[in-house]
């Protein structure tokens, strides 16, 4: 705790007084063009991989990056997603996976979660996940396996995203966009997936889309 404490000394002192006018501003009020939605886990930090200045992102987290589609919870997923696109009018949504995703291997082996009952059942909204896995990645196991896990987890959020009413509304307006990452903590690398290819590309190769589409499965899990 102690060193929380001292380092919002160290804010107040080295970040807060250069960005003075920028947090005035914000008190007035928020403007993010980007809602960011990924996991919990504390390695990843959206604001410091995008070099993102406060006021820019509009971050949901909770475990697997998982967005329940509409109708199956009452969680605040729903709720701070609304508020996004209906009330702040957010342009882009990201869903961010990550490399050795400790929900994701929850997932692929439920016994290692049997003893958190609230973690097991939140991750029954990712059961699609576990099914299309299940289904077509027999091949893999270990880091592969995993990794074809949290890039198709990505995937199933993205659909989900898109059952709910705020979202679909949006889309259907052309004025909303929704893009999948995948983060590799032992590289810093970022994987965005393209429509064009159906496959989870380096960033540097991603082409922005031009308009939203069905989403098309990867076919490979290597990254």
């Amino acid at each position: 705790m102690q060193k929380l404490i001292q380092g919002i000394h160290q804010f107040q002192k080295e970040s807060f007084r250069p960005l003075k006018g920028l947090f005035e501003e914000l008190a007035k009020g928020q403007n993010p063009e980007t809602l960011f939605i990924t996991c919990s886990d504390s390695r990843i930090d959206p604001t410091l991989l995008t070099k993102a200045l406060p006021g820019d992102l509009f971050i949901l987290r909770n475990a697997g990056n998982i967005i329940p589609p509409h109708g199956a919870g009452n969680g605040g997923e729903a709720a701070t997603i609304e508020f996004a696109v209906a009330a702040l009018g957010v342009k882009d949504i990201i869903v961010c996976g990550h490399s050795h995703c400790g929900a994701m291997q929850g997932l692929l082996h439920p016994e290692q979660v049997a003893s958190l009952p609230a973690v097991s059942s939140w991750l029954s909204h990712a059961e699609m996940t576990r099914r299309i896995v299940r289904n077509n990645y027999g091949h893999l196991d270990g880091d592969r396996l995993l990794t074809a896990t949290v890039e198709e987890n990505v995937l199933v959020q993205l659909e989900n995203l898109r059952t709910l009413p705020a979202v679909a509304s949006r889309l259907g307006q052309g004025d909303l966009h929704l893009h999948g990452w995948v983060y590799k903590i032992e590289t810093g690398e970022v994987f965005a997936y393209d429509l064009a290819c159906g496959q989870f590309v380096p960033l540097a190769e991603y082409k922005f889309p031009a308009s939203e589409a069905p989403v098309r499965r990867r076919t490979t899990a290597d990254i």
